[in-house]
């Protein structure tokens, strides 16, 4: 790596519409990046070193021993790192010795998580990093995306992906998810990272959305954590034994996302104002039908606090948080107050424009 050092620095996400139909093939979801980043600090080194002092983890060893992946501490936090890793060192069919320090600024200092897709943005993160060690990569976003995605999956086993577009593109991001089942027999065939990546994926799409000027986000955490893969097991077991009530949500949402992403495209507010209330209407009937709280008590309380414009929850609900849109700034200071009164949050984030950077 001819002694270089750099940062790799990667936004997180919020889910803007589309949540729980973007976990299925051919549906579709707005993400967008924002403005908190997950950093990985990497440098040329004799030896392989991972440092993560936000989780505690620091002086770790690694190494490839024919081709399989050796590291001096076991813990499961470490899941997304060796996936990235084992993947990067496939697609690139060698390993550069480096150290590597992890720093995130997508929970909050006592480690409360908001849901800002942090496993995500380290995928991303270290992806790059990685493709950049050992001298100049020109890999495309898309491979970025690919191989992240190919890391992510092989780490968690499902999940939409969504979330890493945003990482990788940054700004408001029109999501279309490919065929996971596809991705999950290529890998159990073992195809090669590097064919892989440059196939064409089925039904894939991502492209980033212009954002209107007066379109103003508002976002609020519930200070309540949510386990986002208990809430989509629960709702795939639903799925199972009412399949038309499930294909009504799926058509519900999709046509929610695709009048937001027209309101983005003709820079009309009033479009994107009320695919965001269509969504939440979908959402919520998703989760009666289900069983299972998508919107919480407290982030009802959230969206209430705001009767003019449109908000809803963003990700798989159950708390963290909820957002807000106007197409004015002048009662956002109204909105915070009934929000604490009620012990909600106010994050100060904004749109990152921007997706995975190096300086």
């Amino acid at each position: 790596m001819n002694a270089q050092r750099y940062t790799v620095r990667a936004p997180g996400k919020l889910f803007i519409a589309g949540e729980y139909a973007i976990t299925e093939k051919n549906h579709t979801s707005i993400v967008a990046a924002v403005d908190r980043y997950l950093s990985v600090d990497i440098q040329s080194s004799r030896l392989n070193r991972l440092d993560l002092p936000n989780l505690g983890l620091t002086d770790i060893n690694w190494r490839f021993d024919k081709d399989k992946l050796k590291m001096s501490h076991k813990d499961s936090r470490l899941r997304f790192i060796s996936s990235v890793m084992k993947t990067v060192y496939q697609y690139k069919g060698e390993d550069t010795p480096a150290h590597i320090f992890v720093t995130s600024e997508l929970d909050d200092e006592e480690g409360y998580k908001y849901g800002l897709g942090s496993s995500a943005a380290l995928t991303v993160a270290l992806t790059k990093a990685l493709l950049r060690c050992g001298g100049e990569d020109n890999s495309s976003s898309m491979t970025v995306f690919k191989l992240a995605a190919i890391a992510h999956y092989k780490a968690q086993g499902n999940g939409s992906c969504a979330d890493i577009a945003a990482s990788v593109f940054g700004g408001y991001i029109f999501y279309r998810s490919f065929d996971f089942e596809w991705l999950k027999a290529n890998l159990e065939e073992h195809t090669p990272i590097p064919a892989l990546v440059e196939q064409e994926w089925p039904n894939l799409h991502i492209s980033v959305l212009p954002a209107p000027e007066d379109l103003h986000l508002l976002v609020g955490w519930t200070k309540e954590e949510a386990s986002t893969k208990d809430l989509v097991e629960h709702v795939a077991r639903y799925k199972a034994t009412h399949e038309a009530e499930y294909q009504a949500f799926l058509t519900a949402s999709d046509k929610a996302v695709a009048t937001i992403a027209e309101g983005f495209t003709e820079h009309n507010v009033d479009l994107i104002l009320t695919g965001i209330k269509a969504n939440r209407k979908a959402l919520k009937t998703l989760g009666t039908n289900a069983g299972v709280e998508i919107e919480t008590e407290k982030l009802t309380r959230l969206i209430e606090a705001a009767p003019t414009g449109a908000a809803k929850s963003s990700g798989a609900g159950g708390g963290d948080c909820g957002i807000v849109y106007t197409t004015t700034t002048k009662n956002h200071p109204e909105i915070i107050t009934r929000w604490e009164e009620n012990d909600i949050e106010a994050l100060d984030l904004f749109v990152s424009p921007f997706g995975v950077t190096i300086d």
